[in-house]
Order: structure tokens, then C-alpha cells, then sequence
């Protein structure tokens, strides 16, 4: 199996897991004299089934990361790091940028305080393109390995 298709089936299964639990809730208590629409206890089985295919299927899935490089000395674990900091660090830029944007405070009145910016709102910007720019082309080289590396076996 291709990690592509491995993190799909963690994506299935995850999303299986929290519909058996929903519907294992919404069984937990009935009216005296009815019966549950679903028999909490066999739903609860089904999830721990389901939860034991995850956790084999994730463990697969990190070890095949921590073995497999995107590009020479880049492990996908790392890319994965990489990524997820790169997110933060845009995010970070855009949200500082839109608070020191016009529109986001000023002055309302004429006895009111003129608020200004603080940040170059254009170098700002900037860098947080940047920033989307590399995070576009390391998730694109991530999605190209994940085609074409095979899952390790458990």
C-alpha cells in the first residue's frame, strides 16, 4: 500500500471511530419500557476494533516517515515539522500584518486617540508570501512521495 493510501485509510478509519462513538453516546440511555435504536455495547466493541486498526496503521505510517527522505537528508518526519512550522510562522505574519492594517482600529471620533501601525504591513505581507510559497513546494514534494513510497510492514 502507497502512503497516499495509508493516510487516506487513517483519515476513513479516524472518521468511522468518531461515528461509532457519537452514535455509542447517543445510545448510552434510553426511555424505561424502549430499547436503544443500537446496542451501545456492540458499537463500543466495533470502535475498539476499529482503534486497534488505527493504531497498527499509524504506527506503520510514522515508521515508514522516519525511514523514508523527501529529498537527500530530508526524512518526511522532518518535512512534516518543517511544514507545520512554516504554517505557524506565515499565519503569524498575516495575522500581525492584518492587525496593523488600516481599518483595524484608527480613530472613530474627534476626541478619540489616532491609533497607527506599528509594523511594516508590506514587509509583512511579503514574507508571509514567501513563506506560502515554500510551504506550497515542500507540500508538493510531500504529496509526490507519499504516491510512490510504500508503506512499511507492521
Amino acid at each position: 500500500m502507497k502512503l497516499a493510501e495509508a493516510l487516506a485509510r487513517r483519515a476513513e478509519l479516524t472518521q468511522r471511530f468518531q461515528e461509532l462513538r457519537g452514535r455509542a453516546v447517543a445510545s448510552a440511555r434510553h426511555q424505561e419500557g424502549d430499547q436503544p435504536d443500537e446496542d451501545p455495547g456492540e458499537l463500543l466493541a466495533e470502535a475498539e476494533r476499529v482503534a486497534a486498526e488505527l493504531e497498527e496503521l499509524m504506527a506503520r505510517i510514522n515508521a515508514t516517515n522516519l525511514a523514508t527522505e523527501v529529498e537527500p537528508g530530508l526524512t518526511v518526519t522532518r518535512a512534516l515539522a518543517r511544514r507545520d512550522v512554516l504554517r505557524l510562522r506565515r499565519d503569524l505574519r498575516v495575522d500581525l500584518a492584518d492587525a496593523g492594517s488600516v481599518g483595524q482600529g484608527g480613530r472613530f471620533g474627534r476626541s478619540e486617540i489616532k491609533s497607527v501601525s506599528s509594523v511594516d504591513v508590506r514587509a509583512l505581507r511579503h514574507d508571509a508570501d514567501a513563506l506560502a510559497a515554500e510551504l506550497r513546494a515542500l507540500d508538493s514534494r510531500l504529496q509526490a512521495t507519499n504516491w510512490t513510497t510504500e508503506v512499511v510492514d507492521g
